[in-house]
C-alpha cells in the first residue's frame, strides 16, 4: 500500500507500536495478524490496521457528537479520550462503566447513543452488553488477545499502549473534524506523550 493512501504516515504507526500485539492471540484476531516474532509477541498487519481505521473514521463521521459514546476503562487511555472529547464534542466515559447507563432511563447517568466505541472489549464488556441490548452498533479497538463477539467493527491495534491509543484517537478526531469542515487544533504530539 502506498504511504500516500494511508490515513496517517506509516512512520507514525511504527513509532507508536500500533502493530505490536500480545503473546496470546485469539481466532477472532487471526485475520489481522501478520506474524509471530521470535519472542512470542504477535505483530498486526499495519495495512489492516490502516484500512479498519479508515472505516472507523468514516463510520464515526456519520453521527452527530451527541449520538456517539466512547467508553474507556483502561486508565492509560483516560487522558487521551478526554482530549478527543474536548476536540470533537463526543461524550466519553473514562473509568469503570456500571451496567445500565444505556439501558436504564431511571439512572441519573442514563445516556442515549447511536454508536458506541470501546477501547478494549474485555474491560468495557458492560458497555458492549448494554449496546447490544439497545441495538447500538459497537466499534472496538481490539488487540491480538481480544474476542470480537458482539462487536460490529473490529479496529485491530495495540489497545494497551498509551502512544498507540493516542494515535488512534488523534486520527479519529482529525477525520471527524475534517468531515465537519474544521481543522484539528492539537498536534499528534499532544496525544502521544508518555
Amino acid at each position: 500500500m502506498a504511504e500516500e493512501e494511508m490515513i496517517t504516515a506509516l512512520d507514525n504507526y511504527l513509532k507508536v507500536g500500533i502493530h505490536i500485539g500480545t503473546k496470546s492471540k485469539t481466532k477472532y484476531m487471526e485475520p489481522f495478524i501478520y506474524k509471530v516474532r521470535q519472542d512470542g509477541l504477535t505483530v498486526l498487519n499495519v495495512q489492516s490496521v490502516d484500512k479498519r481505521l479508515k472505516v472507523a473514521a468514516k463510520m464515526v463521521s456519520r453521527y452527530e457528537p451527541q449520538d456517539i459514546f466512547v467508553v474507556c476503562r483502561r486508565e492509560n487511555g483516560w487522558e487521551i479520550v478526554k482530549m478527543f472529547s474536548e476536540l470533537t464534542g463526543i461524550r466519553v466515559f473514562a473509568g469503570r462503566y456500571p451496567p445500565g447507563i444505556l439501558t436504564n432511563s431511571a439512572l441519573e447517568t442514563f445516556t442515549e447513543a447511536k454508536l458506541i466505541l470501546v477501547v478494549d472489549p474485555w474491560p468495557d464488556r458492560n458497555a458492549i452488553n448494554d449496546a447490544i441490548n439497545m441495538g447500538i452498533p459497537v466499534i472496538a479497538l481490539c488487540d491480538t488477545n481480544n474476542t470480537s463477539v458482539n462487536v460490529d467493527l473490529v479496529l485491530p491495534c495495540n489497545n494497551k499502549g498509551k502512544k498507540s491509543l493516542g494515535l488512534i484517537f488523534w486520527v479519529l478526531a482529525r477525520e471527524y473534524l475534517k468531515s465537519r469542515g474544521k481543522d484539528i487544533s492539537k498536534p499528534l504530539e499532544d496525544f502521544i506523550v508518555e
